[in-house]
């Protein structure tokens, strides 16, 4: 009798979703999201703060962003809000073309295996709002032009939201995000590009392409002073702005351009370096300051009413609340699904829900293309941007109580990946292959043993003396 055929094992899975970042990896992670969420602690203050300005005090509110200052001759005579929106959101932008060059270079985003998830989950993330939101307006008879309005996630905004409810997230978690937001930051600033420049001054655009390849061979060549940089920097920002494309497009251009690969012997690449620099400033003074101007809408009883009523506003919140939460974590099912990756065994899928949920706080971005899309009807901009907020306040919410079931879970798991018991410096878990280490574990436990010997020896001689209790 022939001996019966082996059952074949299955095979593993190509991959593991979410799983432990490498050390290098999780600690760029670590920094940027640490100022990320200081950051959006104080967009939140200023998202507050604006609220409470419009509602109290709205006339001084709109004449304070309505006041004009700019060079006119230049044709930058713009408004405070028009500043905000077209002047410091670029360098909000341009640190995202760097973080996604970064990505591109050395982060998640440089394997095209490991790249998949993170983008089909970014995209599915943005298609799914865009049609919650076109169904919702088809139906209720409302304007398609709001359909990007609900296809952006505030990364800050979010982390603000964590740091909130205290919610510990496991670095793959807190990764994933990351690298969520990144995929779609660049997927809005095409959205913006192509959907939303007016028309085109070919002259200024000639302008402000010869002024990015200037900057491209000033980095190529390994000029330093920001005293050329800058000013050039602002160059092609007003060439661009006058061109028609938006202007936030000349800091994402001029990010993309940063070398962010690491030669021998450095220990940051020029792209990591500037960043450094610039994301404070990005985080803590552009996002908070445009927040400030963009999100001072009237709350009124009726116009709350109002969003859940007109299908354009409904449209953004449901694209925020249930297109963000089920399209992330659709893509994410189905992009497991076929490459064959295994979600991490620390962690579930209701895990990967949380996150998504999350990722439905839609603000800076939202706002930006809800000016953009009804600048020509201040009403409904203003009933957009409504709808942004109470969109990513509910969404807030439902992360919160997403997150909160599983709190225990992630703060057991963050522990483990801080755990340095050796005190070397490395956490223990990225350290399982090093002999050093075990040899340091082991002499460590060879002190705690001796101690508890003499302790022991000390014990049993206080037993044995006359006048012992025992």
């Amino acid at each position: 009798m022939a001996p019966p055929t082996p059952t074949p094992s299955p095979s593993p899975p190509d991959r593991t979703l979410l799983g432990r970042l490498p050390l290098p990896e999780r600690s760029y992670v670590a920094e940027a999201l640490r100022t990320e969420t200081v950051g959006g602690v104080l967009l939140l203050i200023a998202a507050v703060a604006a609220l409470i300005w419009a509602n109290t005090f709205g006339g001084s509110y709109d004449s304070v962003s309505h006041f004009h200052f700019g060079p006119g001759f230049l044709g930058l005579d713009l408004s405070v809000a028009h500043w905000a929106a077209d002047g410091l959101l670029a360098v909000f932008f341009f640190v995202a073309g760097v973080e996604l060059k970064r990505e591109l270079v050395a982060g998640e985003l440089r394997d095209p295996k490991a790249a998949a998830l993170p983008v089909v989950a970014a995209l599915c993330g943005m298609a799914v709002p865009a049609l919650v939101y076109t169904l919702t307006v088809v139906v209720g008879g409302g304007s398609l032009a709001g359909w990007a309005v609900p296809t952006a996630t505030d990364i800050a905004f979010a982390l603000a939201v964590l740091a909130v409810i205290g919610a510990s997230l496991p670095s793959a978690l807190r990764a994933f995000l990351l690298t969520l937001a990144v995929v779609d930051d660049l997927f809005a600033i095409l959205i913006i590009a192509v959907f939303f420049t007016s028309d085109l001054n070919f002259l200024a655009l000639g302008g402000a392409v010869v002024g990015l390849v200037a900057f491209y061979l000033l980095l190529r060549f390994e000029v330093r002073g920001w005293y050329v940089y800058i000013p050039l920097a602002l160059t092609i920002w007003g060439l661009m702005y006058n061109s028609g494309v938006h202007a936030t497009i000349a800091g994402v251009a001029m990010g993309l351009m940063l070398r962010c690969s690491r030669r021998e012997g450095e220990a940051h690449s020029p792209g990591e370096h500037i960043e450094h620099l610039v994301r404070p400033v990005s985080a803590g003074i552009a996002v908070p300051l445009f927040a400030l101007f963009a999100a001072g809408v009237t709350m009124s009883g009726e116009a709350l009413a109002g969003v859940f009523t007109r299908p354009e506003t409904l449209g953004v919140v449901l694209g925020l609340v249930l297109g963000k939460t089920f399209g992330i974590f659709g893509g994410t099912y189905l992009a497991a699904r076929f490459t064959k990756a295994e979600l991490n065994k620390d962690l579930a899928w209701a895990d990967v829900l949380a996150l998504a949920s999350l990722a439905g706080i839609g603000f800076t971005v939202s706002l930006l293309i809800g000016e953009l899309a009804f600048s020509d009807d201040a009403e409904m901009t203003n009933e957009i941007k409504a709808a942004v907020l109470v969109g990513s306040l509910v969404a807030a919410l439902l992360a919160c109580v997403l997150l909160r079931m599983r709190v225990r879970r992630y703060r057991a798991l963050f522990d483990a990946e801080e755990l340095d018991e050796d005190g070397s410096g490395v956490p223990d878990v990225y350290e399982q292959e090093d002999p050093g280490y075990h040899l340091r574990m082991a002499a460590i436990h060879e002190e705690k043993a001796a101690k508890h010997r003499r302790q022991a020896e000390e014990a049993g001689a206080a037993r044995n003396m006359p006048d012992s209790p025992a």
